[in-house]
């Protein structure tokens, strides 16, 4: 059996959950922050909108957005990039549908973080930055922690958004979830069972790594 899909299946998890994690619970802090409601609401729906979509729809806009018709398509051709059919679009396309559950899990720790604790550090005169990385995340942890290995799972089982804007070319695009499609169509039922158990076994390990240090600092998800 080829490793290069596994290969390339981590390397790409890896590298959109590394962005998935900033880009995910910066959102989650700014929604947490507002006061109106309807705004609170209507940015959650956005935010979370690529988790209930159907992956080939957020890939066939991710084809529009950045395609060579589209005005990101063009500005980029200007330096020679092209982003459609490449490993860089299997990493946003990653990036894309990992990041609603990043987002929910972050918001979700952070509003259980009681108020009164960030408070009182603002009563001893801490800056509000200290204040998210010395007294937020903390106490968020073990959601934050939740939430980087549910992106990462889901980085790593992606597969609509992924053919349909990064394709299925081995050696440069191919992943594992793709490389079973492949198989199975053309008609090797075995080597897409092979990769199939990878994607469980790779899923349960890194859910089971997240329970246990999250069970090891105290706490509970």
């Amino acid at each position: 059996m080829e490793l290069t899909p596994l290969l390339i299946t981590l390397k790409t998890a890896a590298c959109a959950t590394a962005v998935t994690f900033f880009a995910g619970i910066g959102p989650a802090l700014l929604v947490c922050r507002l006061k109106r409601q309807q705004l609170k609401g209507l940015a959650d729906a956005f935010l979370t909108l690529p988790m209930v979509l159907p992956p080939t729809v957020v890939g066939f806009f991710l084809l529009l957005a950045f395609g060579k018709r589209s005005a990101i398509g063009r500005f980029l051709l200007q330096f020679d990039i092209t982003l459609v059919f490449t490993w860089k679009a299997a990493v946003i396309a990653a990036i894309v549908v990992s990041l609603p559950l990043m987002y929910r899990t972050a918001r979700g720790a952070f509003e259980q973080v009681p108020p009164h604790i960030l408070d009182a550090a603002r009563t001893l005169g801490v800056s509000e930055w200290r204040i998210f990385w010395h007294v937020l995340v903390p106490n968020a942890r073990a959601g934050l922690l939740a939430g980087l290995v549910l992106a990462f799972t889901r980085a790593l089982g992606e597969f609509g958004a992924t053919i349909m804007f990064a394709g299925n070319i081995p050696g440069v695009t191919q992943t594992m979830s793709t490389a079973i499609y492949a198989a199975v169509q053309a008609n090797d039922y075995d080597l897409a069972f092979d990769w199939s158990i990878v994607v469980v076994l790779f899923s349960l390990t890194f859910v089971w790594l997240m329970n246990w240090m999250v069970d090891r600092k105290g706490g509970r998800t």
